[in-house]
């Protein structure tokens, strides 16, 4: 199974440039992925392996905001 972070560990493991780290987005179909995540949470809720999954995304997406913030910093310098 791949994970729902993989794209973002990809992106880092592979290097980075300010302005790249700027322009990051996870696809389509994982954005998608995640909502559903999401909206079963909510709704039917997830097996342990899914929580995991969805608490994972979640930090790994909350440090790149940060990244990001701290990338516009540095291409502002």
């Amino acid at each position: 199974m791949i994970r729902a972070y993989s794209e973002i560990i990809d992106f880092i493991a592979r290097g980075t440039t300010p302005q790249s780290i700027m322009g990051f987005h996870v696809s389509e179909e994982t954005s998608a992925y995640v909502a559903d995540l999401i909206r079963r949470e909510k709704t039917t809720g997830l097996t342990t392996d899914e929580s995991s999954e969805l608490d994972h995304f979640l930090k790994v997406e909350h440090i790149m905001r940060m990244v990001k913030a701290r990338a516009r910093t540095i291409v502002g310098e």
